[in-house]
């Protein structure tokens, strides 16, 4: 199984990036696609989760209704549009991959597959 992350990279405040996630031998239909972030000396958060039908998602609360995660499960892709971004977003971010029930989402240690982070840096 692999997770590759892409799009991460250096913005200003109040800026907009896109990540992407290719998600490559797995059966994509079957896992529910995660993002999450660590930033330097903090532990892994919560950033946000998608069902299969992409329809139904949940997001942690320091991105609500700034970020915006989709997937195309035609192309096993998941991204993260993120908008109005904050110094406090610099992390690296993660996609990640998990079956486990919907109401353990949150949780890290419930993912089975990571990809290997793309830094997300924003300069106020």
């Amino acid at each position: 199984v692999q997770l590759q992350a892409s799009g991460g990279g250096l913005v200003q405040a109040g800026g907009s990036l896109r990540l992407s996630c290719a998600a490559s031998g797995l059966t994509f239909s079957n896992y529910r696609m995660g993002w999450f972030r660590q930033a330097p000396g903090k532990e892994r958060e919560f950033v946000a989760v998608a069902k299969w039908s992409g329809g139904i998602t949940d997001y942690g609360d320091s991105v609500k209704g700034r970020f915006t995660i989709s997937r195309d499960n035609a192309k096993n892709m998941v991204y993260l549009q993120m908008n109005s971004l904050k110094p406090e977003d610099t992390a690296v971010y993660y996609c990640a991959a998990t079956n486990v029930v919907w109401g353990r989402r949150r949780e890290a240690e419930q993912y089975d597959y990571w990809g290997q982070g793309t830094q997300v840096t924003v300069s106020s």
